[in-house]
């Protein structure tokens, strides 16, 4: 279902487009569309007064706070370049803007994102950033949960696996809120930009 409206209160969400995510290849959008057309949407909730939530992850130098448990993936290794957490420029220095750090890959689970919104009054939220399939998808599927209404702006992500960003957009996010382009959330944004 393409996405058919906004709620007056609605928030963007911008998962990960930090330093470290955006040096990768993205598919089938390039990190740097992904970073543009979220500053886009960025720059036209900024102008409306709805809030902007900029996440990024992290971990502590000797990984005392990665997920334990077993899995057949590598887990991350220590020693992360100096700044690989930081949010891009691009998106970076708006102070009104809400700031969350995560430690896992939904940006709900272990952090006050839920809290920020729910004072803001916020009913809905507007998805964006990387990896479709892991932060997005994760976040996604938790604010599904917490009972907002859920959109996913499908050109403003990518992921380093095609399949997996494939198998999100067309078989997870039909279930758990409405999909749409850039231009079509930027078409349905309530109220007039302020002066």
């Amino acid at each position: 279902m393409s996405v058919t409206t906004l709620d007056p209160k609605t928030a963007l969400v911008v998962i990960d487009l930090q330093h470290s995510a955006v040096a990768h290849t993205g598919v089938p959008h390039s990190t740097a569309d992904v970073v543009d057309r979220s500053v886009l949407l960025a720059d036209a909730f900024r102008a409306r007064g709805l809030p902007v939530v900029l996440v990024n992850a992290t971990r502590a130098r000797d990984l005392a706070d990665v997920a334990p448990g077993r899995t057949e993936a590598p887990r991350p290794t220590a020693g992360a370049e100096e700044g690989w957490d930081e949010i891009v420029d691009k998106l970076a220095g708006h102070p009104e803007d809400i700031r969350v750090t995560k430690r896992n890959w939904s940006a709900f689970f272990g952090t006050d994102l839920d809290l920020h919104l729910r004072r803001r009054g916020v009913t809905q939220i507007v998805l964006t950033g990387l990896a479709t399939g892991m932060g997005v998808e994760s976040t996604a599927r938790a604010a599904h949960e917490h009972g907002y209404h859920v959109t996913l702006a499908v050109d403003a992500m990518a992921d380093l696996d095609a399949e997996r960003h494939r198998n999100s957009v067309e078989r997870i996010f039909p279930r758990l809120g409405e999909t749409g382009t850039t231009a079509e959330i930027l078409d349905l944004l309530p109220g007039e930009p302020q002066k």
